[in-house]
């Protein structure tokens, strides 16, 4: 299975992607256990975590086909062959640079580059994106989001991302959110892996 089919496929049983930013490649493959016991089989190192691309690698090995392994924060061209190099599936990018998105689609990656206008999104969608993530979600709205899913095409999965919450995330699924990364709310540096299971269990009831 690609990673693109492969992303989709998890994203339709938990559209939840966890953010790890600061997690170190010590503690990385008990979280991600946790993770995937929860249910969250999406997981995102962001690259200004420490030695990501150990950690992205260990997670791979560590949990095999039970999760979409990926980075975060993936600014150029040269971080997305050191992401295929490590055995990662997922490109999660904080803007729409086409080079990148483009670079990211042709190395058989699953494309999720971040957006927060409609022009911004129809350019990572030309780009080759096969997600979309509003962010930063809480600089925006619910309203926003939902007026832009009027345009947008409904084969490109749109995740809110950044400010999402356990008590908000029915709001922004009812304005058309269809996935969500989750940052700060289930992960901050130093949380053990009994934290974050816990935290994962509360988002996975909340959706």
């Amino acid at each position: 299975m690609t990673a693109p089919a492969l992303f989709a496929d998890h994203f339709a049983r938990c559209p939840l992607v966890a953010i790890l930013r600061g997690v170190t490649p010590d503690e990385v493959v008990a979280i991600g256990e946790a993770l995937v016991a929860a249910g969250i089989t999406i997981i995102e190192v962001p690259l200004n975590s420490p030695d990501p691309f150990t950690s992205i690698a260990r997670l791979v090995q560590a949990l095999g086909g039970r999760a979409v392994v990926g980075a975060g924060t993936v600014l150029d061209e040269g971080q997305v062959r050191a992401l295929v190099d490590a055995g990662g599936q997922l490109l999660v990018a904080p803007g729409t640079d086409p080079a990148v998105i483009a670079s990211g689609a042709r190395a058989g990656l699953a494309v999720a580059p971040g957006f927060f206008t409609p022009s911004e999104a129809f350019a990572a969608i030309a780009a080759g994106a096969h997600a979309l993530k509003y962010f930063p979600a809480e600089g925006g709205s619910p309203a926003m989001l939902k007026a832009m899913t009027a345009v947008l095409s409904a084969q490109v999965p749109l995740l809110a991302v950044g400010g999402v919450t356990p008590a908000n995330l029915g709001e922004w699924r009812a304005a058309g959110a269809a996935g969500f990364g989750l940052g700060g709310a289930l992960y901050r540096p130093g949380d053990d892996s009994a934290a974050v299971a816990a935290k994962a269990a509360s988002f996975v009831a909340a959706l």
